[in-house]
């Protein structure tokens, strides 16, 4: 290990996973302290005072500055609850700090490095370093872990396996039980031997829902004979790093843009996004975009941050 990285995490997994993703990028051990402001004022403050340069740490609660760290490089957030902490505790420890995501509405300036998603649209300065997609806190005794405890519960045969991930709506995306089922039916029907298919092209088919997926659609979803299921409402095992560790072909709702993160980062799988996404000019879409432009999705081209890390480190002297 290079030293270590002081992560601020705002509690949300999503965001706290990330950071620690990073952490193991720049080859440094994370200690993680929670961040929380006073209030939605408080946070409403942060940006008026970052626009005037002020930097304090009053409006966070109960905010345990450490004073006795050894060895510490940088100070990291993932997150818009996080990213005014990252840089006011960074001043004070006298650090350099880096954030994941796009910190709009804050000045760019005083963050050494960010990592901004590339659907985010990012201005183009110096300490902005544009990613493809979210960072992915996984290794492979992660995978080789997942993938065991997903043998210890089913055993696959030697056919190659089609895998399918379904999320659940959000503000910019639909899930009904008829779209799925649709979706659904043409998969069968490109990986199910019939009377018209050869056997040739069959294949084992596996499907996991989440804790998002609507109850209607997780009934369509039951209704199908794959050959492993896993419905989110009676089991919450993960067999997602097995997913993304064993499938030939993985499908993914397109607004899962950790899942589709992860699965175009690790793995040998062909991604394919199920579109249900709205129309619009939203990130979802500027997301789904930039990955099949770049070759990820449709393909087996896996997403590469080394040289993007590289620069990290370099902006973050580590």
């Amino acid at each position: 290990m290079k030293g270590k990285v002081l992560i601020l995490t705002d509690g949300k997994a999503g965001h706290e996973n990330q950071s620690r993703a990073f952490a193991r990028a720049l080859g440094c051990e994370p200690l993680v302290l929670p961040v929380r402001f006073k209030s939605p004022f408080a946070k409403m403050l942060s940006y008026l005072l970052d626009l005037f340069g002020i930097l304090s740490l009053s409006i966070f609660k109960d905010l345990q500055v450490p004073h006795d760290v050894k060895n510490l490089k940088a100070i990291i957030g993932t997150g818009s609850g996080t990213f005014y902490a990252v840089k006011a505790l960074a001043r004070r420890l006298g650090v350099p700090c880096g954030v994941v995501l796009y910190p709009r509405g804050y000045r760019l300036a005083g963050f050494d490095c960010i990592l901004a998603p590339s659907f985010d649209r990012p201005d183009n300065v110096p300490n902005v370093i544009p990613i493809p997609a979210n960072l992915v806190a996984a290794d492979a005794a992660f995978y080789e872990a997942g993938v065991k405890a997903f043998r210890e519960r089913y055993s696959p045969s030697d056919r190659p396996a089609v895998a399918v991930i379904v999320g659940g709506p959000n503000k910019c995306s639909t899930l009904s039980a008829d779209w799925m089922r649709a979706r659904l039916e043409e998969i069968f029907a490109a990986y199910k031997p019939t009377s018209d298919i050869p056997q040739a092209t069959n294949h084992e088919i596996w499907v996991t829902t989440s804790r998002r997926t609507p109850p209607d659609v997780e009934a369509v979803v039951d209704s199908f004979p794959f050959d492993y299921k896993l419905l989110y409402s009676h089991d919450h095992f993960n067999p997602i790093p097995a997913f993304v560790s064993l499938a030939r072909v993985l499908y993914v709702t397109a607004e899962s843009t950790g899942m589709l993160s992860e699965a175009c980062t690790f793995g040998t799988a062909e991604v394919h996004a199920l579109d249900n996404l709205k129309s619009g000019p939203h990130k979802f879409r500027r997301f789904i975009d930039d990955l099949a432009a770049a070759g990820h999705l449709g393909g087996a081209r896996k997403i590469d941050l080394s040289a993007q890390f590289a620069r990290a480190r370099k902006l973050l002297k580590i």
